[in-house]
């Protein structure tokens, strides 16, 4: 399915592992996006990991090669709209993931995922890769 994806994560460690399937959808995508939270969370990781070195050179790589959206006013505002929908609903996820989520609605992305509790953000498209 081609589109334009916000990456979570999850699918930046596949591709990190050469899983196939994300590595296919990374190549027929039209536009591929990160978010800073994002790139938050794979900079963490890489420095809690055994290769912090080669980890980070890799998050380096990936953010060098792909342009980076950041959380500003409308990011904020969408935030509160999603994180009372969930509240209302009973269902909150964790902040990062909402935060990831209202830039994709932000900006009309499809987020690509495999966190399930991602399908709880009203109108959010989602792609499992």
């Amino acid at each position: 399915m081609a589109g334009s994806y916000l990456l979570d994560t999850n699918i930046v460690i596949a591709l990190f592992a050469s899983e196939p399937s994300a590595v296919d959808q990374f190549a027929n995508a039209n536009e591929v996006f990160l978010c800073g939270v994002v790139v938050g969370e794979l900079y963490f990781g890489a420095r809690k990991s055994a290769r912090v070195t080669e980890n980070v050179a890799r998050v380096d790589a990936l953010a060098a090669t792909n342009p980076i959206l950041d959380c500003d006013l409308d990011t904020s505002r969408q935030y509160g709209i999603v994180k009372e929908s969930l509240r209302a609903k009973g269902k909150l996820i964790p902040d990062n993931d909402i935060w990831i989520a209202a830039i994709a609605l932000q900006f009309g992305l499809i987020l690509a995922t495999r966190d399930a509790h991602f399908n709880e953000v009203d109108g959010l498209p989602i792609a499992t890769w």
